[in-house]
């Protein structure tokens, strides 16, 4: 008795063959991933890139960065069986949503391609190679969407196919054609760009935010090849009539949900690690500030209106601003020698150079607090001339952070009159 067969497949179905094939569908589909888990991450990319690609809209960079997410996006959109029922069911037209998926994965290919070369060769000093190689990008994968919808016109495609059109229809005239250019120029896409990504990580002086980005894009795109393997291996199984389907419909899926996932994140990383890097340094050193601006406000009564709507960045410059203001004050009531004495109490205190002058100016600046407050002028009554400052005023962060050390900052006040009770002796 003959196994019945597929007649669209030709692939034998009899339960005894099916019970002792292999079968990896079930394990795989644990490892189901949502379409709409990688739609979601690639529109929180597009989201926190739009600002920049809206205010920067004249930099290509920019431009390809936004075009490639927003591929992205309508990839898994319209990839998702619900959708490609929906597209089938408006245009009325079987497995419409084939050429269409398969174009916006080709337009995406083209745009990887496009990023890379803007963003690896750079566009700002309008040099022509770089416009040149994404104007024949264009121009090829232009061409192949255009052969993709021409094949799909002259295929014969009635059944409708929503998981597995790509195996269903893989021995189909025209369609077959059309199958294997599409996953055959998304191939090409992505191993270019993978190349391009990994020689670019290699490169040196690098930041190291965009190194990550760099290293998830990798991962990502390594990823799409995986994909592209799959699809092509199951293709080919079922021309030499063989049954490796669930490499298409079970494998790729996850594969390429995953795969863009990372993507995102490549994308994402550099400017949102680079940004909260930047605000978190904003916010930290307004905190380090907070000492030396506690104690400089009895000095002026007052210290920095607070604004609610105030920028932390503008947070920050009015505190530093607040603090040189108040030193410039405090300059008069400054005693140097009491300055140099510090510096080398502190030194000889075991503290290395920097740390030795930030201790020495806490405590010429808290002296100078404590000499305003007396409002005691210097012996003769003449106002010395202002001492130099410039270094105090630009090392206000390391004075601020040592004193929260009380401790260090009273062994070296206690050193350095010693220090100041030994010459007096001596004279």
């Amino acid at each position: 008795m003959t196994a019945p067969t597929d007649p669209a497949a030709g692939l034998s179905t009899s339960p005894v063959t099916q019970h002792l094939a292999f079968n990896p569908s079930g394990f795989l589909g644990e490892l189901y991933i949502s379409f709409w888990i990688p739609t979601a991450v690639l529109t929180a990319a597009l989201v926190i890139k739009l600002p920049s690609i809206v205010k920067l809209w004249r930099d290509p960079l920019l431009r390809a960065v936004g075009g490639l997410l927003l591929l992205a996006c309508a990839v898994f959109v319209f990839a998702t069986p619900t959708t490609i029922t929906r597209v089938n069911r408006i245009t009325g037209v079987p497995n419409f949503s084939a050429p269409w998926v398969y174009s916006l994965i080709t337009a995406f290919c083209a745009s990887c391609l496009v990023l890379i070369i803007a963003w690896r060769g750079g566009l700002s000093d309008r040099s022509a190679s770089p416009r040149r190689a994404m104007r024949w990008v264009v121009g090829v994968y232009s061409g192949v969407i255009v052969t993709l919808w021409v094949l799909f016109a002259l295929a014969d495609v009635p059944v409708e196919r929503v998981h597995d059109l790509d195996t269903y229809y893989s021995t189909t005239p025209f369609m077959r054609e059309e199958i294997v250019l599409y996953l055959v120029a998304h191939t090409i896409a992505v191993l270019i760009t993978y190349r391009l990504v990994r020689n670019w990580i290699r490169t040196d002086g690098l930041d190291a935010w965009l190194r990550w980005g760099l290293r998830f894009l990798g991962v990502g795109y390594a990823l799409n090849l995986v994909y592209d393997a799959a699809k092509l291996t199951a293709v080919g199984a079922r021309w030499t009539d063989h049954d490796l389907d669930w490499m298409s419909t079970d494998l790729a899926p996850p594969v390429a949900a995953l795969s863009a996932i990372l993507v995102a994140v490549g994308f994402i990383l550099p400017h949102t690690g680079q940004y909260l890097h930047g605000r978190w340094r904003v916010r930290l050193g307004h905190w380090r500030l907070r000492p030396l601006y506690v104690l400089l406000r009895t000095v002026s009564g007052s210290g920095v209106a607070f604004t609610l709507r105030a920028t932390p960045e503008l947070r920050l410059t009015r505190r530093e601003t607040f603090i040189r203001d108040v030193l410039l004050q405090l300059t008069r009531h400054f005693d140097e020698g009491l300055l140099r004495r510090s510096y080398e109490a502190a030194v000889a205190l075991g503290h290395e150079p920097r740390r030795a002058s930030a201790l020495a100016a806490a405590v010429t600046i808290q002296d100078a607090l404590a000499t305003r407050k007396r409002a005691v002028r210097p012996a003769g009554g003449d106002v010395p001339a202002s001492p130099d400052t410039t270094d105090l005023l630009r090392e206000i962060e390391a004075v601020s952070r040592i004193l929260r050390h009380t401790d260090e900052i009273e062994a070296v006040r206690v050193r350095a009159a010693t220090a100041a009770e030994s010459v007096s002796a001596h004279e």
